[in-house]
């Protein structure tokens, strides 16, 4: 079977499931991964799908910058990439990528340096400032800044805010945990090593330590700059720290190369 045999095959499989009414208005891709382990009968395909009006919506946002796009990646999966060029990997040693941004939180379990489980959901660093433009009656924009510089005031006040956006952000960890139990009950609780975590709501004082006690696994704040080279003379090691979290998909995505799977 070629590929184009195996392209229809799975588009034909696909839309059975995918939460689209038609499939002729989604774009998709795939990999295929191997064997099963556990049904060498069987095998292991990753399969991305996203509707073309979205991929459009990227596409021509480009072009109007004076650009022209020639890959288009996910967000799990360029945070995939940035892990790979930035920390030494170990047969079979897993791994769970996190990031929550503006918008979406994404959950990407690396083994080996191969995903083996995504998930992406829309609960997300927004939702957080949303809760506080609530609960001060302040637009959003204002209550953005508060969440990234904070209330300023003094140091009591300061610490009962970082201690609100910790709460704000419960749902989405607790989400995040949900994920995590069910991969967990699906693979077979296999051992996971450690927690990356990106994205700018990866900074709220006390999330990483939060996600660690919830998950029972040692998380960090990932650096996609760990091996990646920068000019000093235009960012110094603070800056660096600083958009590090938020820069861990655009980085993934910059070390893609044309041709790459």
């Amino acid at each position: 079977m070629d590929d184009g045999e195996l392209r229809d095959l799975i588009k034909d499989e696909v839309g059975k499931y995918l939460p689209f009414e038609n499939t002729e208005e989604v774009n998709f891709d795939f990999q295929i991964l191997g064997e099963n382990e556990f049904n060498p009968s069987q095998m292991d395909v990753i399969l991305v799908a996203a509707k073309n009006d979205i991929i459009t919506g990227y596409t021509e946002a480009i072009k109007d910058a004076g650009f022209s796009a020639v890959i288009m990646d996910v967000d799990s999966f360029a945070l995939e990439t940035m892990y790979e060029e930035n920390y030494d990997i170990e047969e079979n040693e897993m791994v769970v990528l996190i990031n929550i941004g503006a918008s979406i939180t994404n959950i990407n379990v690396v083994r080996g340096g191969a995903s083996v489980f995504t998930r992406d959901f829309t609960l997300a660093g927004n939702s957080i400032t949303e809760a506080v433009q609530q609960k001060l009656g302040i637009d959003f924009e204002e209550a953005e800044r508060m969440k990234i510089e904070g209330p300023g005031g003094s140091e009591s006040e300061q610490a009962e805010f970082r201690n609100s956006l910790l709460a704000y952000a419960d749902p989405i960890c607790s989400e995040i945990e949900r994920s995590i139990d069910y991969f967990r009950s699906t693979y077979g609780g296999e051992y996971i090593k450690h927690v990356l975590l990106s994205g700018g709501s990866a900074m709220i004082p006390g999330i990483v330590n939060d996600l660690s006690q919830r998950l029972g696994i040692e998380a960090e704040i990932a650096n996609p700059f760990k091996k990646i080279g920068y000019n000093k003379k235009i960012l110094d090691p603070a800056s660096i720290e600083s958009i590090g979290p938020i820069a861990a998909v655009g980085i993934g995505l910059a070390l893609r190369r044309i041709g790459d799977r």
